[in-house]
C-alpha cells in the first residue's frame, strides 16, 4: 500500500501525529509512505531523520502571511496532486485539517485520487467561528472517500452530516517525545496539572472552584496550570488559591511530556470535548487522569482503572473525582501504565489504520 501522510501545520498535535504514523509505517514492509508537510514545521529534524520522501510546503508564519498565501493555494493543490501521482497513492491521509485544507482537498478526487481525511473534531468548539467552521468540515468531508475519527462521539456527528460516508475508527495513541521522562518521585501532596491551550470550554472556572473544595481538606496538594491562554480571563482568582502555580505560555511537547511526568494526575474539567491529546499522553507516561464526561473523554479514561470520570459537569462533581483519586493514587497510577502500554504501540496502531484503509 502507497500512502502520502498530508500536514500543514506548523506545531502542536498535528506534527506529532505525523511523525508517530510515519514512524511506524515506515517499519512496514508492506507500505509505501511520502510526506507533504510544512516547510516551517517545528518535528522538521525528527521527520527528516526518517529518511521518507518528502514534500515542503511553504505555509506562512502570520496573519499577512496566510492571505497573500492565497494565491498559491491553485499551485499548492496542483503540487499535492503532482506528488499523490507520482507516488501512485491508494490514499491521501489528512492528519489534522488546516486552514487551507479545505481549499486543496477538493482537488484530490477530482484528480482520481482518495482523500481519507482524520477528522478530530465534529462539532465547533464554543468561541470557535460556527459558519467558517461548517464550510471547513462540509468541504473536507464531501472530498472524502472515507474519513477516520478517534471517538464515537465524533463518529456520530460525522454521521448526522454525512450518513453515507465510511467511518474509520481509531484509537488516539500517546504522543511521546522521543526521551520519555523519568517517573516522579514520591512526596507529600498530591500534584495534579493541567496543561494546553487555554480555552472558555476547557473549564478552568471548574476546575477554579472544584480545587478550592479539594484543596480545604487536603493542603499538601498542588495543581499546575500552563498553556497559551489567559487564565485570569477565563477563571478569575484561579492563581490566588492555595497551591496553584499559573505559568501561561505555549508548552512545547517534551516540556508537556515532562511536567505531566512529574504529576500524580493530569485533570481535564472541560465543559465540551470530542477527545484530549493530553489524556493518552498522560497515561503513556503512568499518569491517571481526572476527567469531566464530557465528549470522547468518557471514552478515553477507563472509569476507576486508569483514572476517574466524574459524574457531572460540574466542580463538586469534579472535587469528588480528585478525592476519590486521592484516595488511592497507587492503584490508578497502576491502571494508566497498563493503558499507556497500549497506547504508546503505535506498530498496532499503524497496522490497524493500513488494515481500515485496505478494507
Amino acid at each position: 500500500m502507497r500512502l502520502l501522510l498530508w500536514y500543514w501545520g506548523r506545531r502542536g498535535a498535528g506534527g506529532q501525529l505525523t511523525l508517530a504514523l510515519a514512524r511506524a509505517l515506515a517499519r512496514r514492509d508492506d507500505v509505501a509512505v511520502a510526506l507533504s508537510l510544512s516547510a516551517q514545521a517545528d518535528l522538521a529534524p525528527e521527520i527528516d531523520a526518517l529518511g521518507l520522501p518528502t514534500d515542503r510546503v511553504r505555509t506562512y508564519a502570520s496573519a499577512a502571511g496566510f492571505v497573500a498565501g492565497f494565491l498559491r493555494v491553485p499551485g499548492l493543490a496542483r503540487g499535492l496532486v503532482r506528488q499523490a501521482r507520482d507516488l501512485r497513492a491508494d490514499a491521501v491521509v489528512s492528519v489534522m485539517t488546516h486552514l487551507w485544507t479545505p481549499l486543496v482537498a477538493p482537488a484530490l478526487p477530482r484528480a482520481g485520487l482518495r482523500f481519507v481525511p482524520m477528522v478530530h473534531d465534529a462539532e465547533p468548539h464554543p468561541g470557535d467561528a460556527g459558519a467558517f467552521w461548517e464550510w471547513r468540515l462540509g468541504r473536507e468531508l464531501d472530498a472524502a472517500q472515507s474519513a477516520i475519527v478517534f471517538s464515537d462521539s465524533v463518529a456520530q456527528g460525522v454521521h448526522r452530516r454525512r450518513p453515507a460516508l465510511p467511518l474509520h475508527r481509531l484509537t488516539l495513541g500517546a504522543l511521546l517525545p522521543g526521551s520519555v521522562p523519568p517517573a516522579a518521585a514520591h512526596r507529600a501532596g498530591l500534584r495534579f496539572v493541567n496543561l494546553g491551550r487555554m480555552r472558555a470550554y476547557k473549564g478552568l472556572d471548574l476546575l477554579r472552584d472544584g480545587w478550592a473544595a479539594f484543596v480545604a481538606r487536603h493542603p499538601d496538594a498542588t495543581l499546575l496550570v500552563a498553556g497559551e491562554g489567559d487564565p485570569e480571563a477565563l477563571a478569575p482568582g484561579l492563581s490566588a488559591l492555595p497551591g496553584v502555580t499559573v505559568d501561561a505560555r505555549w508548552l512545547d511537547e517534551a516540556e508537556m511530556a515532562s511536567l505531566i511526568a512529574a504529576a500524580d494526575a493530569v485533570v481535564l474539567p472541560y465543559r465540551e470535548a470530542s477527545q484530549s491529546g493530553v489524556a493518552p499522553v498522560a497515561h503513556g507516561l503512568g499518569v491517571p487522569v481526572v476527567a469531566t464526561p464530557v465528549g470522547g473523554l468518557a471514552e478515553q479514561v477507563r472509569d476507576g482503572v486508569d483514572g476517574l470520570v466524574a459524574r457531572a459537569v460540574t466542580a463538586p462533581a469534579l472535587a469528588a473525582a480528585m478525592e476519590a483519586l486521592a484516595a488511592d493514587p497507587a492503584r490508578f497510577a497502576a491502571g494508566a501504565r497498563e493503558t499507556g502500554r497500549r497506547l504508546a504501540d503505535w506498530d498496532a496502531i499503524a497496522a490497524r489504520l493500513v488494515a481500515a484503509l485496505r478494507g
